[in-house]
């Protein structure tokens, strides 16, 4: 590692991560989810934590190796099993309201090659089981946060033209320090700044009231409902014990949730998509009521084909998101393979699970209650990209008339 003061802007990351992310505080539980080469970090995250009054932090690790000896060796009846300790400990993490970290370093073509009926009968398997996890996750019951660090064979699709892994890996850690601001004097204060700044945007959205938005570009010409009582959210979210934290670093975007039932058109991907562990490019989705009708990709069409199938909800839209493309990591020129990272160059939508609060009142409704409002309902949420310098986007009002939101890529 030659990455000037790497040891110490690490351990400032760590604090940002337990900080600003999850804003650990007195006698709280901590899970940190976290690949095995990132030991020096767990380390680091659990001393921040430590120090910030937490009770106590439970580390798993996650290996890809591992992962891949599973699906290669394992048959589907076993890969579908999800053992009760699993579920017990889910269940012990919601009840004690832990804050969750999960930081990935992941390959992202680990699985690829492999049985892709395996791949997605697990994940199917898993989801279903771990759905009262992902509720919990999508109305803020707990706090959470998605965050990565650099992984070699993730550095080297990243940065394939350096020369060696030890550069590589150096200028993902940079780059991953870029994109959360750890360079800056400050950086905890400068991300209260941030959420500050989106949150009005997401105000001014709010204020409008759209029934619906007309996206533009090549390739894409596609209406999305907006549910009656949406919001628009920032970068801030408040858990069930009014605690403020921050569930993506980086990120830069606002988002709402889209009717389920009211997405009309055709929509192209702009980005690679990394998901099940292989990457999919160049898909285009074709939409009816709500519905995916028709998708194919250029690269990983099988992989996605499956996600869609996976349940009714997979085939319909849970998120809508704007981020215009004078983001600092769309600015950067690089393509991550990585979505927490591509999603924030780049408007997007996901397939599966809306999020609870994006409806006025919802963290308090009942599923049917949601349904009907319009949320989408699925055991999977999967983001994928379709933002440009080359798009434009209208909000249409209930009495039919447009306002620009998006010209060019970025706000209007």
């Amino acid at each position: 590692m030659v990455l000037p003061n790497f040891e110490e802007n690490l351990k400032k990351y760590a604090e940002l991560l337990v900080a600003t992310g999850i804003n650990v505080s007195k006698d709280h539980t901590v899970v940190l989810s976290i690949d095995v080469d990132q030991a020096p970090l767990a380390r680091l995250v659990s001393e921040a934590a430590y120090e910030r009054g937490a009770k106590k932090v439970i580390v798993n690790w996650a290996d890809d190796g591992l992962t891949r000896l599973d699906y290669q060796h394992q048959d589907i009846e076993t890969l579908k099993d999800v053992p009760e300790y699993k579920i017990a400990e889910m269940d012990y993490i919601i009840e004690e309201g832990a804050s969750r970290i999960s930081v990935r370093s992941s390959d992202p073509d680990a699985l690829a090659g492999l049985d892709s009926d395996k791949i997605a009968e697990s994940q199917k398997a898993r989801s279903t089981a771990m759905r009262p996890m992902m509720e919990a996750t999508q109305a803020n019951k707990i706090s959470w946060l998605v965050a990565s660090a650099a992984g070699e064979e993730w550095a080297k699709k990243v940065f394939p033209d350096l020369e060696t892994t030890e550069e590589q890996v150096d200028a993902l850690w940079n780059a991953i320090f870029e994109s959360v601001h750890l360079y800056e004097e400050d950086p905890i204060a400068y991300w209260e700044n941030k959420v500050d700044t989106l949150q009005t945007k997401a105000d001014e959205l709010n204020k409008e009231a759209f029934t619906a938005l007309h996206y533009k570009a090549p390739g894409t010409d596609l209406t999305v409902g907006l549910p009656k009582g949406h919001r628009w959210e920032g970068a801030g979210s408040t858990n069930a014990r009014g605690e403020i934290f921050v569930a993506n670093m980086p990120t830069e975007e606002v988002f709402s949730a889209p009717d389920a039932n009211r997405v009309d058109g055709v929509v192209v991907s702009t980005k690679p998509l990394s998901y099940a562990g292989s990457i999919i490019e160049g898909m285009e989705f074709h939409f009816k009521d709500g519905k995916v009708t028709k998708v194919t990709a250029d690269k990983g069409e099988e992989v996605i084909k499956k996600l869609i199938e996976q349940d009714d909800g997979a085939s319909r839209l849970g998120e809508v998101a704007l981020v215009p493309d004078e983001s600092p990591i769309s600015q950067s020129g690089l393509t991550f393979f990585n979505t927490l990272f591509d999603e924030n160059a780049s408007n997007h939508l996901a397939l599966g699970s809306a999020y609870a609060f994006s409806l006025e009142g919802g963290t308090e409704m009942t599923r049917e209650e949601l349904n009907k409002a319009g949320l989408n309902e699925s055991n999977t949420h999967v983001d994928f990209m379709i933002g440009s310098d080359q798009m434009d986007i209208d909000g249409i009002k209930e009495d039919g008339s447009s306002v620009p939101v998006f010209r060019n890529g970025t706000w209007a």
